[in-house]
């Protein structure tokens, strides 16, 4: 059997000639110890690993097809191998071999367990959720594939595939796959190049959504007849306040003073702490809230406590109004939207709605509450004239009987 040394490469594999027939021949990689690519009168390419093991004894072990596995991949797996041996684990007898090769299953389970925020927090249920419901739909086809086996190919066709149809969710499930081995990476569970990194997204129309002037009496008439009082509230104040859903959700009776007309959210997406200004009429909401649960201000059923998942009844209110295409986060763009009518400064849309660009950060940082407030009553009040529901200075209260959301002493929805 004749035997050659090589730098092994895409070329230079791809230029090794067919043996004649009935013969075989062995090359040996110069850069991976005991890295070997065999080479039949078939054609067929076979990497494996050829060692010896500490009692004295030679083990080969196949690794893979070319070009399947690439010369990348190869040299991970014998590396891996090579650790192993050292130990005294022979990867032919030894189960623990096997055992040691994450595979994306058990990456992806890895992941929603233990992985943590920027801010240091596991990852919150829904993201879980919405993680293994992406993972379920389009990356569960691989779950025993080991992590060395993945080609960045297999990531880029798949990114391809789904892109065809829905780009938005393409994008979104490439970088769930880049995440997942990042986070590999990271637990040294996996030694080499990320495959999923690198693929060039498609690109996505930025949302600019928000409620419209004349669509605002709709709205509001259409909370008002929503039954449920809880996902009314919420909606009213996460309107009001232009906070992000999930702050809104999980808004805690210890973090609000009403006499300030103050709401504190001790940690927010970007990883600061925000102070919320609380108009007159989000004043008034809370206020008729009290006493409806001891620590949330939107209870929910489920195991955190407070509201998780406001959907239906957001669809019952855009059926009632006679909206589409309008999301629960839209809210928040058309408080932004409004102050921006209304002549604030982006600084100060920026500052009440806590975005966080290193552009202006240095501006933000410089700026009290007063001006910040006054946009937000200026935008408020717009709305509330916009909608119907208020009429010039009025100050718009909620009413004591609880079966209309504004009333004024002018007008009562």
């Amino acid at each position: 059997m004749e035997d050659n040394k090589l730098s092994f490469t895409k070329a230079a594999i791809e230029g090794l000639p067919i043996p004649t027939a009935g013969k075989r021949v062995t090359y040996h990689d110069t850069k991976t110890n005991g890295l070997q690519l065999r080479v039949t009168h078939t054609g067929v390419k076979t990497f494996s690993l050829h060692r010896r093991v500490k009692n004295g004894g030679v083990e080969r072990v196949t690794l893979g097809r070319y070009p399947d596995m690439t010369v990348e991949q190869a040299r991970r797996e014998a590396a891996r191998l090579n650790a192993l041996l050292v130990q005294g684990i022979n990867p032919n007898t030894d189960s623990r071999a096997l055992k040691t090769e994450t595979t994306l299953q058990q990456l992806c389970d890895e992941f929603l367990k233990h992985r943590r925020n920027r801010r240091g927090a596991y990852l919150a249920d829904k993201t879980k959720r919405s993680y293994r419901y992406d993972y379920d739909l389009y990356l569960s086809q691989w779950n025993n594939r080991q992590l060395s086996r993945f080609k960045d190919t297999d990531f880029g066709k798949l990114h391809t595939q789904i892109g065809k149809d829905y780009p938005t969710t393409a994008n979104r499930i490439i970088a769930l796959a880049s995440s997942l081995f990042s986070y590999a990476l990271e637990r040294k569970l996996y030694k080499g190049i990320n495959p999923a990194m690198g693929i060039k997204k498609f690109p996505e129309n930025k949302r600019d959504r928000f409620i419209q002037s004349d669509e605002l009496p709709a709205f509001f008439k259409a909370l008002a007849d929503e039954p449920n009082e809880t996902l009314r509230d919420f909606f009213l104040v996460a309107l009001l306040t232009g906070a992000r859903r999930s702050n809104v959700m999980a808004m805690q009776w210890n973090h609000i003073n009403l006499s300030r007309a103050e709401w504190r959210i001790p940690t927010t997406k970007n990883g600061e702490p925000q102070t919320v200004t609380l108009t007159m009429e989000a004043v008034e909401i809370l206020k008729a809230r009290q006493g409806v649960n001891d620590t949330w201000v939107f209870p929910g059923v489920g195991k955190s406590g407070h509201l998780e998942e406001p959907k239906k009844g957001w669809k019952r209110v855009l059926e009632r109004a006679g909206i589409e295409n309008l999301r629960i986060h839209d809210l928040r763009r058309t408080l932004g939207s409004w102050q921006a009518k209304t002549g604030a400064s982006l600084a100060i849309v920026g500052k009440s709605l806590n975005h966080k660009s290193p552009s202006t950060t240095a501006i933000y940082a410089r700026l009290d509450l007063d001006p910040v407030r006054d946009s937000v009553d200026r935008a408020t009040n717009a709305m509330l004239v916009a909608a119907g529901v208020k009429s010039g200075g009025d100050v718009v209260k909620i009413a004591p009987n609880r079966t209309d959301i504004f009333q004024t002493n002018r007008n009562t929805l």
